[in-house]
């Protein structure tokens, strides 16, 4: 290829490509915005229910819970089938689940359609292999954090949820989105299009296709990306009742304000697999470690008044992140996850470009499975603390895994500080 080609999708193929990942991008942000719902309905329902924080994070976390088994199911799928018509069937059996939320009344209603609207979140194992398979190699990693960005859907969902509230009440918004994603399955079809060159070959059987999950690279890439994305989904979901709770903040205030969370977290997933095509995923990778090992130190620390003893006497004082502060850490965590979440599938389109559909699977449960387990861990470490902070203090502690895992099995093995790795000296 050319390198003006190599920099510009110009012949046919390149523009069917491009078409695929437009589709593809926009579907995934719907889904994303649909699995992600509860995170501001959920809190007008849970003022109606009267449910504590645990009852609460449980509500917001179920549909995480869904769409994280589904993706190693959906993945080989995608690698056996192809991704137009896997991402198409998904969609449309959204599509239902989601109207009748409208008409929940009970907190197991909730719970259970929360269930079968989860299934969405399953789109990002489907689409991931399905658009990396269009693009060459040194492409991939920009290409699926094209696709990626679609995580801005979280942003989507705090701008649209509360002005839809505010308009109409909750009960609108998931018939808002349940003809949304309809309207979507329509365009998606439209602009993509079949490769059948892109699927595995029918005589690979399932255990092989699995067979790849016994290496220990997939384990690490899982804990990786329970904190560059299970983190994201944990906190997207979280933020807008943190906001409420902790600052006292109005329904569509909180939502504004964790979207500057939300928003460069997706968005910014693009430049991600960029800087991983031009740099490599273990330098990204670790320099995201780092930021968000900083930002959760500081935000961990909870709002606290003291009294210190002077020479003239016991004077007060008060220590905490006031909402400017706060917001402009979780912005700046917002913007290394995105770049974390694509260094990392970068990582498998490398490593593994043979089975991306299976790995990324796999890789995505884990993600998603840190971010139905967190939202009921900041539950029920609030309800036992009474400390908000107590979330960042629990990823902090996540992140701190991912670091000494990566020094051991990466740095020591990789100069990444230059060519005699001397800052990593004092580990002998």
């Amino acid at each position: 290829m050319s390198t003006a080609t190599s920099t510009a999708l110009a012949g046919p193929a390149d523009r069917r490509a491009l078409s695929v990942l437009v589709g593809s991008t926009l579907a995934f942000t719907v889904c994303f915005a649909v699995w992600m719902m509860f995170g501001v309905i959920g809190v007008p329902i849970k003022k109606l229910l009267n449910l504590s924080a645990t009852q609460f994070g449980l509500l917001t976390a179920l549909p995480v819970l869904t769409g994280s088994l589904v993706r190693v199911p959906l993945g080989l799928m995608t690698d056996r089938y192809g991704g137009r018509v896997v991402f198409a069937a998904l969609m449309t059996a959204c599509v239902l689940p989601i109207w009748l939320i409208s008409y929940a009344t009970e907190y197991w209603h909730f719970l259970v359609l929360g269930l079968f609207v989860g299934l969405a979140g399953g789109s990002f194992s489907v689409g991931t292999p399905y658009v990396a398979r269009w693009f060459p190699k040194q492409r991939q990693g920009f290409a699926m954090g094209v696709f990626g960005a679609g995580n801005s859907g979280a942003a989507v969902n705090k701008f649209a949820a509360p002005a839809i509230i505010a308009a109409a009440g909750w009960a609108t918004v998931p018939q808002v989105y349940a003809v949304a994603l309809t309207v979507t399955i329509a365009l998606f079809w439209l602009l993509t299009a079949d490769n059948p060159t892109h699927r595995v070959k029918s005589t690979v059987g399932l255990r092989e296709q699995l067979a790849v999950m016994k290496d220990p690279r997939v384990l690490k890439y899982c804990q990786y990306y329970s904190i560059v994305f299970g983190g994201y989904v944990a906190l997207a979901l979280w933020m807008v009742q943190y906001y409420v709770g902790e600052y006292g903040l109005g329904l569509q205030s909180a939502a504004l304000l964790a979207a500057c969370f939300s928003l460069p977290g997706g968005v910014l997933r693009a430049m991600g697999g960029w800087l991983s095509d031009r740099y490599g995923a273990h330098k990204v990778t670790w320099w995201v470690m780092w930021v968000s090992w900083i930002c959760l130190f500081i935000l961990s620390y909870p709002q606290t008044d003291f009294t210190v003893q002077t020479i003239s006497g016991p004077k007060q004082f008060s220590l905490g992140l006031n909402v400017y502060v706060f917001t402009l850490l979780m912005a700046v965590m917002g913007v290394a996850w995105a770049f974390g979440k694509a260094s990392v599938f970068k990582y498998i389109s490398d490593e593994f470009p043979d089975r991306i559909g299976a790995v990324s699977g796999v890789v995505g449960l884990a993600g998603g499975l840190g971010g139905f387990v967190l939202p009921i861990l900041f539950g029920v470490l609030l309800d036992l603390t009474g400390i908000r902070s107590t979330a960042f203090m629990l990823m902090y502690g996540v992140v701190w895994v991912s670091l000494i895992w990566m020094y051991w099995t990466e740095v020591r093995r990789t100069e990444i500080m230059g060519p005699k790795s001397a800052s990593f000296s004092f580990a002998g």
